[in-house]
């Protein structure tokens, strides 16, 4: 079992729109992030299992096995 991670804009760039990633028991947003290489500050706004975060607030959150996260950075346009 596992968590998928899905990924937005830049985040996609060498790592792809999905990524799978195996579950540990205790695993927080923090580890996930951790392990792709993004940092609190590049994020924008993230979902862990269809509900809405912070980043502040979510990262301690501990996610569930099958879960899922969806990470946007910031939206830049004019």
């Amino acid at each position: 079992m596992g968590i998928k991670i899905k990924l937005f804009a830049t985040f996609r760039e060498g790592r792809g729109k999905v990524v799978e990633m195996d579950y540990t028991p205790g695993m927080t947003g923090q580890d996930v992030i951790d392990h792709l290489g993004i940092t609190a500050p590049e994020i924008a706004a993230i979902i862990v299992d269809g509900v809405d975060g912070s980043v502040d607030g979510m990262l301690p959150v501990t996610i569930k096995e099958d879960g899922y996260l969806a990470i946007f950075p910031p939206v830049a346009g004019g």
